[in-house]
């Protein structure tokens, strides 16, 4: 599933809208009807206006009626040969819908994958309602 989820994540990062920034990121999730849903960064001229990959594909899931993120998968940077960790507001909008067991894949291409569990990602997560 990691690869399927990483292929998916590679190529949603070709919908990125990053002129600002020039750095393209692409996320995947597996929820927990078994849909996977995908999302591409959108940047915006305020900054704070931008949205991440991950939150775009959370965002998704979440208003398609899912409730539970069983995985996700991550593919970006300037350079395709970087692997692109999730920023902190990203790992805390996923605690609120994954556990900590979670897995998080960084994917460089459809077989070169780093994973770690969200646990790893955000130990002390800040707790919302469960």
């Amino acid at each position: 599933m990691k690869e399927k989820l990483a292929k998916l994540a590679l190529a949603a990062r070709g919908n990125a809208y990053a002129p600002y920034s020039g750095f393209k990121v692409g996320a995947a999730v597996l929820c927990g009807s078994g849909k996977i849903y995908t999302g591409a960064n959108i940047e915006n001229a305020s900054y704070g206006l931008t949205n991440c990959a991950e939150r775009s594909a959370i965002f998704s899931a979440m208003s398609a009626g899912e409730c539970k993120v069983c995985a996700i998968a991550i593919a970006g940077g300037k350079d395709e040969c970087d692997y692109t960790m999730p920023c902190g507001a990203c790992r805390q909008v996923l605690s609120e819908f994954a556990d900590e067991n979670c897995p998080v894949y960084l994917a460089k291409s459809g077989t070169e994958i780093k994973a770690y569990t969200l646990g790893e990602l955000l130990p002390y997560a800040f707790g919302g309602i469960k």
